[in-house]
């Protein structure tokens, strides 16, 4: 495949396929190494040409200078860029620039050690795919504060951006803990998550808005307000889990929503409770809890289960569990509804 937007000469030995394969537009392969830690391409821009940032006179060719960067993991190989970055020399007497390094933000930022594929191939592992800044570090073959130092400005760019609360229509609430030592080693334990259900084009699954300190309806009512009147009006919808300080927050801050709780606690509630009858039960037949051969005992989980789900065999066993005692009624009602 050739380079039509190529400036560079195609009597140059190249190889528009390997080119392609190494997915950086502007930039030549020129060799592939494979040490016992890693890939290491060498590669060269296609700028034959360049202006001094100075006067903009064209400057001359003075050299060039090895500059590596770490780029992306390859088929699970972590991968180095030895950049072969030009070196330019101004001849304008009266220009103040003398030499000066090509530069191109499609490769790295200025300085940078994480090249900006890697950088971008960091964040969506860390959104997609749960991974963390550890197991980021061990598949780039790097250290911990080099992956975090480059993607924290553009995660704290993100986050500074008022665009990603824009178009919010379901808004949903629950509780999240953190971690469980001390809070003076890694700070609050409970945290507030709030979180965007809007289904559309540019968002087809949930996202999450913002994680805030502390767990109870003043957080969630400060957040709101923060947002603004403009944000507030937009939402349709507030979801939450049986908590009666986030209830108070939307009645305070969200008048004309609609207030839903969320399907995992009306699953989680209506299995307690259902638990709660089996248990019941268990105990005025039988007088003790559940042993290996009680009937209610052995259907314990497929109480859990779908019913939908479940198999022929699965719901034979039900029905002789419901039919084992005339106590046991009780248990088939709860399961039915």
């Amino acid at each position: 495949m050739s380079h039509p937007t190529c400036c560079c000469s195609v009597s140059l030995d190249r190889c528009d396929r390997c080119d392609l394969l190494v997915g950086l537009e502007g930039f030549h392969l020129m060799s592939v190494t494979r040490t016992p830690g890693a890939l290491v391409l060498d590669v060269e821009s296609c700028n034959q040409l360049a202006g001094c940032p100075g006067c903009g006179v064209i400057a001359q060719g003075h050299g060039r200078m090895v500059v590596e960067v770490i780029d992306a993991p390859w088929a699970g190989v972590p991968v180095r860029i030895r950049w072969f970055k030009r070196r330019w020399i101004c001849r304008e007497h009266t220009c103040q620039t003398v030499t000066f390094l090509e530069h191109d933000e499609r490769m790295c930022a200025p300085r940078a050690r994480l090249g900006t594929r890697a950088i971008r191939w960091a964040i969506r592992q860390l959104r997609f795919e749960g991974a963390t800044i550890a197991g980021l570090a061990r598949q780039l073959a790097t250290t911990w504060n080099t992956v975090w130092s480059h993607i924290k400005p553009c995660l704290q760019a993100a986050s500074d951006d008022p665009a990603r609360f824009a178009g919010v229509r379901v808004l949903g609430v629950d509780e999240h803990v953190w971690h469980h030592q001390d809070r003076r080693r890694r700070g609050p334990r409970e945290l507030t998550g709030i979180v965007d259900l809007t289904r559309g084009k540019d968002h087809p699954t949930a996202r999450l808005l913002d994680l805030v300190p502390g767990r109870s309806g003043t957080v969630y009512k400060n957040w709101l307000e923060e947002r603004g009147e403009d944000f507030r009006a937009g939402v349709r919808i507030a979801t939450l889990d049986p908590f009666q300080g986030y209830k108070n927050a939307i009645d305070d801050q969200l008048q004309d929503t609609t207030s839903v709780l969320d399907a995992f606690h009306i699953v989680k509630l209506a299995g307690d409770a259902l638990d709660e009858v089996r248990r019941r039960v268990q105990q005025d037949t039988t007088g003790h809890r559940g042993r290996k051969g009680d009937p209610l005992y052995q259907i314990r989980n497929l109480l859990r289960a779908s019913r939908d789900r479940l198999t022929k065999r699965q719901q034979e066993r039900l029905r002789e569990a419901f039919t084992a005692d005339e106590a046991h009624i009780s248990v088939g009602l709860g399961w039915c509804c």
